[in-house]
């Protein structure tokens, strides 16, 4: 498993919202670094979530080793494996049988019809309102990310993440949150953040904004660290910082997740 940052938790596994950034309208001076490897789209909470203890989840993927490492690296305090399955069949097997609140599902399985981790998804749709869905893959391909997505799952990591983040993930996903990798979140907000055919629309909150401030934007509302603007534009990452705060409040937004949606909801991503 790889190292990344520390994600912050949008909503407890009891399903009760926690504090979250301040609403629209309330600027802020400072830019925060986009922390950690997912972005948190929330949502509201569902019923069904355990009120205390870890999150009972079930862990699909078909390599023994790999499931192993997941288990150890899981925090026991956040996640509890209560079932683990290796192929499409199994999978959808031990998902209705257990009733997980969350699945953590590798995308590629053996099995089934050859649908992988979506045909898994498709064929649990019947407790798909008590069961969620975390996609955990080494794949980055667009494809796979939309296929899960538009099966039914409620977020999509890679296994670039760390135990650490990826217990905070399943939380944030028994909550009721939908979680990506910033680098993935572009793909969701692409092909599902408006409707096809939508154009993008010149507005006064985006005319407020300097051709260079919009460049920042459209990568920090995709995901990208500071440093990654810093060299996808040959700027310091000290200048990075000023633009955000002037995007921030400029725009009256007081988070890069606030930000993802502004920018969603114009097609500006």
């Amino acid at each position: 498993m790889g190292h990344g940052g520390t994600v912050a938790r949008a909503t407890g596994r009891d399903g009760r919202a926690r504090a979250r950034p301040p609403a629209v309208g309330h600027p802020v001076e400072r830019p925060v670094e986009p922390g950690g490897p997912v972005t948190t789209i929330p949502s509201t909470p569902a019923d069904g979530v355990p009120a205390t203890g870890p999150v009972p989840v079930v862990l699909v993927d078909d390599h023994h080793m790999f499931r192993a490492g997941v288990r150890a690296s899981l925090d026991p305090a956040l996640v509890a494996v209560v079932g683990e399955a290796d192929d499409v069949e199994s999978a959808v097997a031990r998902v209705h049988e257990l009733r997980p609140p969350v699945v953590l599902l590798d995308v590629h399985l053996p099995g089934g019809n050859g649908g992988g981790g979506a045909e898994v998804i498709q064929r649990c749709a019947d407790v798909l309102g008590d069961v969620r869905f975390l996609a955990l893959s080494v794949s980055d391909a667009a494809e796979d990310v939309v296929a899960v997505i538009r099966a039914g799952a409620r977020g999509y990591v890679t296994k670039a993440i760390s135990g650490p983040d990826l217990s905070a993930a399943v939380g944030q996903v028994a909550g009721g949150d939908a979680v990506f990798s910033p680098r993935l979140a572009g793909f969701v907000l692409d092909a599902f953040g408006t409707g096809a055919g939508d154009v993008a629309v010149r507005d006064d909150e985006l005319d407020r904004l300097s051709a260079r401030e919009q460049e920042v934007m459209r990568l920090i509302a995709r995901g990208y660290t500071y440093r990654e603007v810093a060299s996808e534009l040959f700027i310091s990452i000290k200048t990075v910082e000023t633009h955000v705060s002037a995007v921030l409040r400029k725009l009256q937004l007081s988070s890069r997740h606030e930000l993802t949606r502004w920018a969603a909801q114009r097609r500006l991503l």
